[in-house]
């Protein structure tokens, strides 16, 4: 062999030798799966981020890993009551099991195609087992949405990942509302039960109210023949104490006694807008016929005048 042949040759082998290792070596990124087919048959999956390799001849797909995001369009699911209800949901999945994925759907759009069909058909069925007040509702008792969307989003879950080797991470409802169709209906529904509601609050205030006045009427009253008791027996107390003093008044001066209590009588009832016809020999006017002028006493015998 020529030296210029050997050369070509040394050339060649150093080129396939080089081509070869390139192919051999596979940067697996944090951020996705890789999965090495030989012939198009998937032979291992790599999942550790860094340097690997395989044989030159075999093949590499990559999948991302990372978490998706799938926001399809609001769609009207028949409630208990058959009744509609538009809700809009959004769904969070990743790929958990490379190789069945690409087995199963090959690619996210096929993914998300699958991941609809088992979102919507669970969705319907749960919709349809509860009615629009679990979803929508001020009734702490009747509202049900945060359970039923965790029993949705475990049901997806279960489906998903043993069907097409994907993860749900999460399933939220981003909004509930009616179609125009019933929403006026259903307006006029909750403007009659709140209505109700008011009639009952206003019924349970009056009757609280009346109650509360009975009790403060029967306070006052029990309140006032307390009060009048106490001053009855305070007044015949006094009038007791009143009489008494009379008595002992006239029993140490009689004369007196009738004197102050007649100028007591002429005070209260004589005055310049009263006429008072009586009798001359009234007892009540004797103090005022009476002489003003008494004889004077006799003296005593022996006694000098000044």
């Amino acid at each position: 062999m020529k030296p210029k042949t050997k050369v070509i040759a040394y050339v060649a082998v150093a080129a396939a030798a080089a081509l070869a290792a390139v192919l051999s070596v596979v940067f697996v990124d944090e951020s996705e799966f890789v999965i090495v087919t030989q012939f198009g048959r998937p032979v291992s999956t790599l999942r550790e981020a860094g340097l690997h390799f395989k044989a030159p001849y075999q093949s590499t797909i990559r999948i991302d890993r990372r978490l998706q995001i799938y926001n399809p369009r609001p769609s009207e699911f028949l409630a208990k009551e058959k009744k509609n209800v538009d809700l809009d949901v959004f769904v969070c999945w990743r790929v958990e099991d490379p190789q069945k994925f690409l087995e199963t759907v090959n690619d996210f759009a096929g993914a998300e195609a699958r991941m609809h069909d088992i979102v919507w058909s669970e969705l319907a069925a749960e919709i349809g087992r509860n009615p629009i007040e679990a979803l929508v509702s001020t009734d702490t008792g009747a509202h049900r949405l945060d359970e039923i969307t965790e029993a949705l989003a475990a049901r997806c879950a279960k489906s998903a990942i043993e069907s097409y080797g994907i993860q749900v991470a999460d399933l939220r409802l981003k909004r509930v509302s009616l179609p125009v169709q019933v929403r006026d209906s259903v307006f006029q529904r909750m403007r009659a039960e709140r209505g109700r509601i008011a009639r009952q609050y206003r019924a349970e205030g009056e009757e609280e109210s009346l109650k509360i006045r009975a009790a403060a009427d029967k306070e006052r009253t029990v309140t006032l023949a307390k009060a009048y008791a106490e001053a009855e027996k305070t007044r015949g107390q006094a009038e007791a104490e009143a009489t008494r003093i009379y008595a002992a008044a006239h029993q140490k001066d009689p004369e007196f006694y009738e004197l102050v209590r007649t100028l007591e009588a002429y005070r209260k009832f004589l005055d310049d807008k009263t006429t008072v016809l009586l009798s001359a020999d009234s007892d009540l006017l004797k103090y005022l016929m009476r002489s003003p002028v008494r004889e004077a006493a006799p003296k005593p015998e022996g006694s000098r005048v000044p």
